[in-house]
Formats: structure tokens, C-alpha cells, sequence
């Protein structure tokens, strides 16, 4: 949006973003939320056991060719599937299956692939047993999400709260949480900010 080049720290990445809201737009951004959800290379964890996976590196190392599973966003964007294979150089077993990111896991659940392109937050890396790939070559830029806010300082007070309060991991257990319960994002929100001593 901003048509700036891409920093992969995070912390110069959101001063430079809020900077830029606040000159252009008027749109403060408020401190982000704790969570990243950058993109997250997953592989069944039978897979990651068996071949000793930790890493992408260990991945490009491991003697096994890859069948790919991405959405189309990551396939067409520099700083995905371009930068993954120009980075890290994966064997692939042949082109990389694009499918709606709702079918990913089920993809690598099923063996249609070996390895998927999800997102770190994905509540669907609680509910199969999968393992995600670290990305030790730090090729993908952070994705710390934040509210943006115009003016209402009460909004402003009452959304600042949340801030720091959401890990990669909450994040990924909410999320499973929603997908345990059909889609009730408003309830699984509001026991969220119970527990958390907030008021929903």
C-alpha cells in the first residue's frame, strides 16, 4: 500500500508503517497485538521425526523431493514461493499444487503433498499433527498485526488494551477454538477477553 520496500525487522517495519499512516493518512497505528502471522512452511510430523526436520535448510538437505500445497497469494507473491525456491533451493517432486487455503491441510493430510504453505496462526496446526519449518534464513517478512485507529480516543484507549496480549500461539488456539465451534468467532472472543480480565 505504502509502496515501500519490504523490511524484515519487525520493529523498524512498524515504525516506518506507522510513520507513514500518521504523515499520509491521518491513521495512527496502535502497538501491535503479540502475534506474526507470517507464512509457515508446514510438513507432516511423521515426516519431520523420520528425516530430522527443524528448519527449511534441513528440508533442502534431507534427500527428499517436495510436492508443494500454496495458496495462490503465496505462489504469485516475491516474497513467497519465488523467494522460498531462489533461497533455499527445495528438490521439488514437480510444480507446486495451488488450492484454496482451506484445503492445504487437508492436502498434506491426506498425502496429496508433503509439504503445505500456511500461515503461523492457522488453528489447523493444533488439530493435525504437523510440524512447522523454521525459517532459519529469515526470508519471510513479519506480519505483526495492529489496530489502526482515526481520531475516538475512547476507541483508541479500548483498543490499546489488547495490545502485547495475543502470541503466535493464542492466536493459533483461538483460532482452532473457532474452528471447534463452527464459526462462533463473537463467543470464542468473548471468553478470551474474560479470561484475559478484559471487558467484552
Amino acid at each position: 500500500m505504502l509502496g515501500l520496500p519490504p523490511s524484515h525487522n519487525p520493529d523498524e517495519l512498524w515504525k516506518q508503517v506507522r510513520h507513514e499512516y500518521e504523515e499520509r493518512y491521518h491513521v495512527l497505528w496502535l502497538d501491535p497485538l503479540g502475534f506474526n502471522n507470517t507464512f509457515a512452511m508446514a510438513v507432516r510430523r511423521t515426516d519431520a521425526d523420520r528425516y530430522h526436520l527443524g528448519t527449511l535448510s534441513d528440508a533442502t538437505r534431507s534427500g527428499l523431493r517436495w510436492t508443494l500445497g500454496l495458496g495462490y497469494e503465496f505462489q504469485q507473491r516475491p516474497d513467497g514461493l519465488p523467494n522460498l525456491l531462489q533461497t533455499y533451493q527445495l528438490p521439488l517432486a514437480g510444480a507446486p499444487k495451488v488450492m484454496d487455503l482451506g484445503l492445504l491441510y487437508r492436502a498434506l493430510d491426506q498425502d496429496m503433498v508433503n509439504m503445505v504453505a500456511g500461515n503461523a496462526t492457522d488453528g489447523l496446526l493444533l488439530a493435525l499433527d504437523v510440524a512447522v519449518l523454521d525459517d532459519d534464513r529469515h526470508i519471510f517478512p513479519p506480519y505483526h498485526a495492529a489496530f489502526l485507529v482515526r481520531g475516538e480516543p475512547l476507541l483508541k484507549e479500548a483498543l490499546q488494551q489488547l495490545s502485547g496480549t495475543l502470541s503466535d500461539e493464542t492466536m493459533r488456539r483461538l483460532n482452532h477454538e473457532v474452528i471447534r465451534q463452527h464459526g462462533q468467532v463473537q463467543e470464542v472472543a468473548t471468553i478470551f477477553l474474560r479470561e484475559s480480565g478484559l471487558d467484552p
